[in-house]
């Protein structure tokens, strides 16, 4: 993949869903945070909601480019945006070789190497999971943030 690739993937009016997929090269995040500030816009969500999360999103990208293709090999990350009523759902998803459950945190809880990243993100967002991808390789990091009724 060279280029970016941008599309609407809801089946659902109500809650549209926006797919990103960029080549994992620390160069292209940045259209990962344009998009989002293109949706909050459309969201009404607030300059802090906006600001944690493209925090979020640039911390969640930034480990998929660094850790995902450490073997060399070209990839991508793909980005899916979620605008629902209550919340904003981001999902980022790599098919690199993917980490330890256990890497991002020791065993007493604190920040191992590597693990700030991940603790940012739930400093900053009301949801957060990672694992594994079921249908391929990779890993699948999804995060959110609740919007004010």
């Amino acid at each position: 993949m060279r280029e970016p690739v941008l599309a609407i993937v809801s089946t659902d009016p109500t809650v549209p869903v926006v797919s990103l997929k960029i080549p994992a090269k620390a160069e292209y995040i940045t259209l990962s945070r344009l998009a989002l500030t293109g949706l909050a816009r459309w969201a009404s969500l607030s300059d802090e909601t906006l600001s944690d999360l493209k925090l979020a999103l640039s911390e969640a990208c930034s480990n998929s480019v660094r850790h995902a293709y450490r073997d060399g090999r070209d990839g991508f990350v793909e980005i899916h945006y979620e605008v629902r009523p209550d919340a904003i759902a981001i999902e980022v998803l790599d098919d690199g070789s993917g980490f330890e459950s256990g890497r991002a945190e020791d065993a007493d809880g604190d920040l191992s190497e590597g693990g700030l990243g991940i603790a940012i993100i739930r400093a900053v967002t009301d949801e957060f999971e990672v694992g594994r991808r079921e249908e391929c390789e990779g890993v699948r990091l999804r995060f959110a943030k609740r919007l004010p009724a």
